[in-house]
C-alpha cells in the first residue's frame, strides 16, 4: 500500500478543486469578446501587436507561456503513465481508445467540408483537441451528479487527446527549418538526457538547458512549444518500491510548482489574447464558410460520435468496461463536452492559418462548436441519472 502522505497529482487536485481554472478560462474567454466589440477593442487589438523586444507581445503569449504550459502538459503526460491513470493497459484502454476516435471523425468531418480546397484544408487537426479545464470545467457545476469514474475519464482522455495534438504539430505545422538550430536543440537535448542519467535532482540545471532549448527550437522552425514538452520529459521521477512515486522528485516539484501558474494565469491570458474576435462588419454568412462549418460540426458532432462510438465498441467487444457507477447516458453526455475545444484548438488554428480572415473563422468555429458541445452536455448530464447499483 502507498503512503498516506503522498502528495496527490495535479490531474487529481484538478478534480478535487472543482477545475476552477476551466471557470476562469470560461470568463477570460467571455470577457475578451465583451472587450474586442466594445469601445476598447483598438487598444486590445493594438497591445496584443505590440512589439516587446524580438516578439510582439501576442508571440510571447503563443510562443513564450504556451511553451510552459506545454511544459506542464508533458510533465503531467510524463507522471500519468509512469505512475496515474494512464500506467497500466487497463486504464489506458477506455480513454486511449475513446481519445483515437474523437481525433479521427472531426479530422475527417472538417476534411469532408473543405475537400477540395488546399488552403483551408491545413485546419483538418483544429476540432480534434479537447480542453481539459474548460471541460472540466463545465462538470465542476454538475458537482456529485457526474461519477468521479467519469471525471477521470475525461480527464484521462484530454489528456492522451493533447499528445495527440503535440505530434500533430511536430510533425504537421513546422516551417522551414533551419538546419543549424535545430542541431543545437538535438546537442541540448542529449544534454538534457545526460543530466536526467546522472540522476541530477537539482531543477536550475535543467531549466537553464530548457531557456536555451526554447530559444534554439523556435530559430530551427518547429513550433517553439515543443520544447516544453522535450523537457518535460527529460526531468526524473524519482520511484521505489517504498515511494514508487515520491513527491520530492524533481518532475513533482517543478509540476506542483507551474499548476497554479498554469490554471490561473497562462491559460486565462491565452483564453483572453486569442478568443477576442471583432464582430464588426461581419456578416451572419460567416457561420457557413467551409472553416467555421468545418470546425463547428467537427467538434460538436465529430467529437461527440468519435468519442462515444469508440468508446461503445471498446466496451461491447470487452477491451474496456463502462466507468464505475456510470450510466450509457452519462457517458454520452461526457463524449459530448469532449466537443469544447477551445485552448488546443485555437493555437493549432494560429498554426495552420497565418490569414486573420481565416484565424476569425476558426475563432468563431471553435466559440460554436464549443458553446453548443458545453450546453448540450451540461443539460445531458444534468438530467441523466446514475447506474443502477
Amino acid at each position: 500500500m502507498r503512503p498516506s502522505s503522498r502528495r496527490p497529482s495535479v490531474l487529481r487536485a484538478l478534480l478535487e478543486s472543482e477545475a476552477a481554472g476551466g471557470l476562469l478560462l470560461m470568463g477570460a474567454a467571455a470577457l475578451a469578446l465583451v472587450v474586442a466589440n466594445s469601445p476598447l477593442a483598438q487598444g486590445y487589438f493594438a497591445l496584443l501587436h505590440m512589439s516587446l523586444g524580438p516578439l510582439h507581445v501576442l508571440h510571447w503569449i503563443n510562443d513564450g507561456l504556451m511553451a510552459l504550459f506545454f511544459l506542464f502538459v508533458g510533465l503531467e503526460i510524463k507522471r500519468e503513465f509512469l505512475d496515474g491513470q494512464l500506467s497500466t493497459w487497463a486504464n489506458r484502454a477506455l480513454p486511449g481508445i475513446a481519445a483515437a476516435g474523437g481525433v479521427v471523425v472531426p479530422g475527417l468531418i472538417y476534411a469532408a467540408i473543405n475537400a477540395g480546397q488546399a488552403e483551408t484544408l491545413r485546419g483538418w487537426a483544429i476540432p480534434t483537441a479537447t480542453d481539459i479545464a474548460f471541460a472540466l470545467g463545465v462538470l465542476s457545476l454538475l458537482g456529485s451528479r457526474v461519477p468521479t469514474s467519469l471525471k477521470v475519464f475525461l480527464a484521462t482522455l484530454a489528456i492522451v487527446d493533447d499528445l495527440a495534438a503535440v505530434a500533430v504539430i511536430a510533425v504537421f505545422y513546422t516551417a522551414e527549418l533551419n538546419l543549424l538550430a535545430l542541431g543545437g536543440a538535438g546537442v541540448v537535448t542529449l544534454l538534457l538526457i545526460g543530466l536526467n542519467r546522472l540522476k541530477v535532482a537539482r531543477l536550475a540545471p535543467y531549466l537553464a538547458l530548457g531557456g536555451v532549448l526554447w530559444w534554439l527550437v523556435l530559430l530551427s522552425g518547429v513550433h517553439a512549444t515543443v520544447a516544453g514538452v522535450v523537457l518535460a520529459l527529460t526531468i526524473p521521477l524519482r520511484r521505489s518500491k517504498a515511494a514508487p512515486d515520491d513527491m520530492a522528485s524533481p518532475l513533482h516539484r517543478l509540476e506542483h510548482g507551474l499548476s497554479r501558474w498554469v490554471a490561473f494565469l497562462i491559460v486565462p491570458v491565452f483564453g483572453f489574447a486569442n478568443a477576442g474576435v471583432s464582430f464588426a462588419g461581419m456578416s451572419a454568412g460567416v457561420l457557413l464558410e467551409p472553416v467555421t462549418l468545418g470546425v463547428a460540426l467537427a467538434l460538436f458532432i465529430g467529437k461527440q460520435a468519435g468519442v462515444f462510438g469508440a468508446a461503445a465498441l471498446a466496451i461491447r467487444l470487452r477491451l474496456a468496461t463502462l466507468p464505475a457507477a456510470a450510466s450509457w447516458l452519462q457517458l454520452y453526455g461526457v463524449a459530448l463536452l469532449c466537443g469544447i475545444g477551445f485552448t488546443m484548438s485555437l493555437f493549432i488554428g494560429l498554426l495552420a492559418f497565418p490569414n486573420p480572415e481565416l484565424q476569425d473563422e476558426v475563432k468563431v468555429g471553435v466559440l460554436c462548436g464549443s458553446l453548443v458541445s458545453a450546453l448540450c452536455g451540461a443539460v445531458l448530464l444534468g438530467l441523466a441519472k446514475p447506474a443502477k447499483a
